[in-house]
């Protein structure tokens, strides 16, 4: 799944919705020009003003969220407003500066010492040193924060050899060499927070961010205020408020109706999206290829278990098929590949679409005239359009996929990991390495296609240990490569995603699901 920040069930709503918005696939009835308006390319553009309040509608989480950043149920709303990384990625994906002003590895990149920034202070008024960036590593591997980001990192570190010469300097000696480990540090679990401060900050939410907590309240609204103070300077806004809405169409219908001014976390479908952006209040920002799609198939049930089977499911459709139908065009074709083509390691060579080729694979394994379950919800918006797709492509190569629709609200419980077939998302931006051991390596807890294979595990230890730039870029091409042709993950596409924002947001640009909470503002605030 596109892991715990994206989905969290179950929460009631606080706000209530104008009465335009009903099914997505009636909204058309709400406006005659909505069939033909046409989706704009980006936010609206322009300066902001300075001030003003923006309000943000978050989907359902759950009552036990918390605003550690490190656990498994941090609102992930408030992190980048409350804290920051030591280092995070920038819209070309390259890594840059945050609270680490420069970083280096030894020649074998087995110890990296980060220079950390000066003059840094947390909302409490101490400041930021060293001894804050060894504990937020300690908290993650700590067992009992139960950090999903521990299971990246624990093979990794030892907490026990983290060093702090100087108020400045965080020095991390690693387990095996690793020449991409500062990427692992941009993941949102990784936010900095206060030296001991893990039993409150959940509560507290006391960052080195932009903004201050003023507010929170688990599974409902809260709000932030302006950090004057902040490293980076004062951001736009004074202050941000966050209201939890029910489902998609309530959070579209309380945009209509200027009510909020940010759909966090919400993929709009076409109907929606076309509506909103047909309407004087509201327009829409998209974000191009945002969300990996993909059809897990798991490695260890039958007929998934023999590659063969694996390779003709892959082999049987046509990405851009899938594209068109599902996406309309508002997206990439994946090629089963879930490196996206925008990512600087991304390889472009894959095998193309051969029904033929599907046939021959299935009558070799035995399984001529296969029949597949693909389960699927209304979870989001696009699973059923994607599995319809799969579904129609797949017929010329004799495969009957079955499309089966299960409740939304227990998805992530009662089918996701647990069905041999089925539709899921996540959210791209994850440095490649990351991407791997999280999703891909044997026995990662999200590893979704329980796909286990020792060659590539080897593969991608030997490109974390290779400090040549080129040679290491080569050994992540193979690893694609691998994914491809053995792997239990079909990739369909890459889908831009749809945000509805009011006609007053400005500086609204998203990357790896995260906006500049520093230049975000409103116009006329």
């Amino acid at each position: 799944m596109p892991t715990t920040e994206a989905h969290r069930p179950g929460r009631r709503s606080l706000l209530a919705g104008a009465a335009c918005l009903g099914a997505s696939w009636l909204v058309s009835g709400c406006t005659g020009t909505a069939s033909v308006t046409a989706l704009p390319a980006a936010a609206p553009k322009g300066a902001p003003d300075r001030g003003g309040t923006l309000r943000i509608a978050r989907p359902p989480a759950s009552d036990a969220e918390t605003l550690d950043p490190a656990g498994p149920l941090s609102a992930y709303e408030y992190l980048g407003a409350l804290y920051n990384r030591l280092v995070r990625v920038d819209p070309d994906g390259g890594l840059v500066p945050d609270l680490a002003e420069s970083w280096e590895a030894d020649s074998k990149a087995r110890t990296w010492t980060f220079r950390l920034r000066k003059g840094v202070t947390f909302h409490n008024g101490h400041a930021f040193t060293s001894a804050d960036a060894a504990y937020t590593l300690r908290h993650i591997l700590d067992k009992a924060t139960a950090s999903p980001q521990a299971g990246v990192l624990a093979p990794l570190i030892d907490p026990k050899t983290l060093r702090t010469p100087d108020a400045h300097t965080l020095v991390v000696p690693l387990k095996s060499p690793h020449a991409e480990f500062p990427s692992l540090l941009t993941h949102y679990n990784c936010y900095v927070i206060p030296d001991g401060s893990g039993r409150s900050i959940g509560r507290t939410g006391i960052g080195t961010g932009p903004f201050r907590l003023e507010s929170f309240t688990p599974a409902g609204p809260g709000s932030v205020t302006a950090y004057q103070d902040h490293w980076a300077g004062r951001p736009v806004l004074d202050a941000i408020s966050f209201a939890s809405v029910a489902d998609m169409s309530a959070r579209a219908n309380a945009l209509l109706a200027g009510q909020v001014d940010l759909l966090s976390q919400t993929n709009l479908d076409f109907a929606t999206a076309r509506v909103v952006e047909a309407s004087d209040r509201a327009t829409i920002a998209r974000v191009k290829n945002s969300q990996w799609y993909v059809l897990p198939m798991l490695t260890t049930e039958k007929p998934f278990t023999d590659v063969r089977v694996r390779k003709a499911m892959k082999l049987a459709y046509d990405p851009e098929h899938v594209v068109k139908v599902a996406l309309q065009g508002a997206g990439t074709a994946g090629w089963d590949n879930p490196v996206p083509p925008d990512d600087p390691l991304h390889i472009r060579s894959h095998p193309e679409h051969d029904p033929d080729r599907a046939r021959h694979l299935l009558k070799k394994a035995g399984h001529e005239g296969l029949t597949v379950d693909l389960h699927t919800s209304s979870y989001d918006p696009l699973f059923t359009p994607m599995a319809l797709a799969y579904q129609d492509s797949a017929r010329r190569a004799g495969i009957r996929v079955r499309v089966k629709t299960a409740a939304a609200d227990s998805y992530y419980t009662q089918i996701w990991m647990k069905k041999p077939l089925m539709a899921t998302y996540w959210y791209t931006g994850r440095p490649i390495d990351q991407l791997f051991t999280q999703i891909f390596r044997s026995g990662s807890s999200y590893n979704e296609t329980a796909w286990s294979d020792k060659d590539f595990d080897a593969l991608i230890d030997r490109a974390r240990a290779e400090t040549d730039d080129k040679r290491r870029r080569e050994l992540y091409g193979e690893g694609q490569t691998m994914v491809i042709e053995r792997g239990g993950a079909i990739t369909p596409m890459f889908a831009d995603r749809l945000v509805g924002v009011s006609r007053k947001v400005r500086g609204y640009a998203e990357h790896g699901f995260e906006f500049d909470y520093l230049a975000i503002g409103l116009k006329g605030a």
